[in-house]
């Protein structure tokens, strides 16, 4: 059996290979703060920049409702389960193109548009039409809402958006009531209809083997996806989940940069949240500035808990050693 080394890794990365599953599992396992592991950021860090010309993106997002949801992933505070909210709120229409229009004017690379899972499909059309209408023509807009079929996907497409966030997120279907075989049939009606679709490793905890973050490094590979990366879970406090803690931000940053290792080099973005230095130096080029509500969060408006804003997002890049992209997302395709 032929030992895996890190160093060769790093070599075969420069010739521009992808990572097998049996390698991303070595570098996983590798200690965070040890120097091999620095080393594999350093090297995520060099495809990001090699990749975006040194150029990171900022993307925003605002949710149109909160609602306690049926979806009950133990990891979201808005899960019926998780008892953290017990109302329901819904944006206006006027309140959603506001959020669009700042987002704008801040010079964020995309907006993104958040419901719960069981938000009316309808009614989504219906302010995504209104927010299309009173928004620039070049802005990039995002969906990131529940499964969809194939003719609600082409829907999206038909008022303008560009493409969505949709994940299969780690023990799928175990720590949700949502099926992971739909999640993933999801995404193939979105790019069926020709949405661009991004996605993450996400959310990771400590109980997370590295087989687990492997398996899920090279289904994310597998979709061609617009960006991937990783997320860790941010515990909800007073919930049996948060009891299983969180893996750290260095943790994170390794699991960013052994991502980009496995990912394909025609894949240009390699994301993080929530936004930290330690990330964009191991490779991340994607932040999020968020409004509204958040499934991180216990504050109903997250610009007053855990989103960042545009700016903010903007600054660690800044701090971190890169340069922003000023225009529509390159990674949806602008």
């Amino acid at each position: 059996m032929v030992k895996v080394n890190t160093d060769d890794l790093i070599k075969k990365s420069r010739n521009g290979e992808q990572r097998s599953k049996k390698e991303l599992i070595y570098l996983l396992s590798l200690p965070p703060d040890s120097v091999d592991s620095y080393l594999v950021m350093a090297e995520a860090n060099r495809i990001s920049k090699e990749l975006s010309q040194g150029k990171a993106e900022v993307h925003a997002q605002f949710a149109l409702n909160l609602a306690p949801c049926p979806g009950n992933c133990v990891f979201c505070s808005f899960a019926q389960i998780n008892g953290i909210f017990s109302e329901s709120s819904q944006l206006k229409p006027e309140e959603a193109v506001a959020h669009a229009k700042q987002f704008e004017q801040d010079g964020a690379n995309a907006v993104f548009v958040m419901t719960t899972a069981k938000y009316p499909f309808e009614k989504f059309i219906e302010i995504s039409q209104e927010i299309r209408s009173k928004i620039k023509p070049e802005t990039t807009l995002i969906a990131n809402i529940g499964d969809q079929s194939l003719d609600n996907a082409q829907r999206l497409k038909d008022i303008g958006y560009t493409g969505v966030y949709h994940a299969l997120r780690l023990r799928e279907g175990k720590d949700s009531n949502l099926s992971p075989e739909k999640r993933k049939e999801s995404i193939r009606h979105f790019q069926e209809a020709g949405l661009k679709v991004g996605t993450c490793v996400e959310p990771v905890g400590p109980e997370h083997t590295d087989e687990e973050i492997a398996e899920m490094i090279c289904f994310t590979a597998s979709i061609q996806p617009s960006y991937s990366g990783a997320a860790r879970r941010i515990s909800i406090p007073n919930t049996p989940i948060a009891k299983r803690g969180m893996i750290s931000e260095l943790r994170m940053a390794q699991i960013v940069a052994v991502t980009r290792l496995g990912i394909s080099r025609t894949v240009m973005g390699n994301c993080t949240h929530e936004p930290c230095t330690l990330g964009a130096l191991a490779g991340a080029n994607l932040f999020w500035a968020e409004v509204g509500a958040n499934p991180r969060d216990v504050e109903e408006n997250t610009e007053k808990g855990r989103g960042g804003t545009v700016n903010h997002c903007k600054k660690l890049f800044h701090e971190s050693g890169w340069d922003l992209l000023k225009g529509p997302s390159r990674y949806y395709g602008g």
